[in-house]
């Protein structure tokens, strides 16, 4: 009979599968396939990234913390070429390998034991437990969706219904 943090600690892998792979990975494909091949590696400046970048940087850190760390894969990771991608890697090979990612993500969170969730790791000189881990891609994967939407959106200037947005009032003039 599985225990009451066993229960919790089964709900919350099951989320954050179905956050990864049902909610942030279609908000990033509907973007990235709303962008025009050009626009997916335009930035604004040097300092920013484009969304490009921002899915290849995705796919290191999932790789890293997730498939290579705990689910014991070799880690491949060259974090510096995901920022120095400026294209032409076309829209459906991006697209291709973020789903990759993702599904092999979360086939490894799907069979983590207890005991992977516990366990400390070292993973970007970082020193955190398995459960830790897995939040933190959630976090990663959540702020950089969020970066990408916003970019689409800037470059569509349209909405992309991931939510409603209010009404806009007409704004009242002031009194006399």
């Amino acid at each position: 009979m599985k225990t009451k943090s066993s229960q919790i600690l089964n709900m919350y892998l099951a989320d954050a599968e179905r956050l990864l792979a049902k909610e942030f990975l279609p908000h990033i494909v509907k973007s990235l396939e709303k962008l025009g091949e050009k626009d997916i590696w335009w930035r604004p400046n040097e300092a920013s990234n484009s969304a490009g970048n921002l899915a290849l940087h995705l796919c290191g850190n999932v790789r890293q913390w997730i498939i290579s760390n705990l689910g014991g894969n070799p880690d491949v990771r060259d974090r510096d070429s995901e920022f120095a991608e400026r294209g032409p890697m076309p829209r459906k090979a991006l697209v291709g390998k973020l789903k990759r990612t993702v599904r092999e993500a979360c086939e490894v969170i799907s069979r983590l034991p207890e005991e992977t969730l516990s366990r400390k790791f070292t993973i970007q000189g970082l020193h955190v437990a398995g459960i830790v881990a897995v939040a933190h891609v959630v976090e990663h994967f959540s702020y950089h969706t969020g970066q990408i939407i916003y970019i689409t959106k800037l470059k569509s200037g349209e909405d992309l219904r991931f939510t409603r947005l209010p009404a806009v009032k007409p704004r009242e003039k002031p009194a006399p």
